[in-house]
């Protein structure tokens, strides 16, 4: 669960450093147009930190990060973010410097979003088969009620 936890609290602290940086770069070259830094921030606050943080709620509830798959679940799903955003990061820089983007970086873009996709294909799967056990008794906790049918 700690994993969860960190990982939205680096989303966040990145999502305002992203933010700062959109304001300052456009700002020290005197930028007035479009550029995809402009939602670096909410991508990182959105997918990272609230993506994470719902995470560290459903582990909470259906203990995701005992099963084997959640680790796999989590790296694919920061890999896709990480490279998306760096990809926006780095097309937003060139488009505000006035430089070429080369097209690789918009098919390493969608590379990122498959990889996010799988990421999340993988969550869904984890917390399928964990709606589908049974619930689990502590010791000292009544049994389930069964009734008959």
């Amino acid at each position: 669960m700690r994993k969860s936890y960190y990982a939205a609290h680096v989303y966040m602290i990145l999502g305002v450093i992203s933010g700062l940086y959109y304001r300052e770069i456009t700002k020290l070259n005197d930028f007035e147009g479009d550029t995809q830094l402009s939602v670096v921030h909410t991508h990182l606050l959105a997918l990272g930190m609230l993506g994470f943080l719902i995470v560290l709620a459903l582990d909470k509830q259906f203990q995701l990060s005992e099963a084997k798959q959640f680790r796999y679940f989590f790296w694919f799903y920061n890999a896709g973010i990480a490279i998306t955003v760096l990809m926006m990061l780095f097309r937003g820089t060139q488009t505000v410097l006035g430089n070429h983007v080369p097209e690789a970086v918009s098919w390493i873009a969608g590379l990122g979003h498959i990889i996010l996709t799988v990421g999340l294909i993988l969550l869904f799967v984890l917390l399928g088969k964990r709606l589908n056990e049974p619930v689990k008794t502590g010791p000292g906790d009544p049994e389930p009620v069964k009734t008959s049918a």
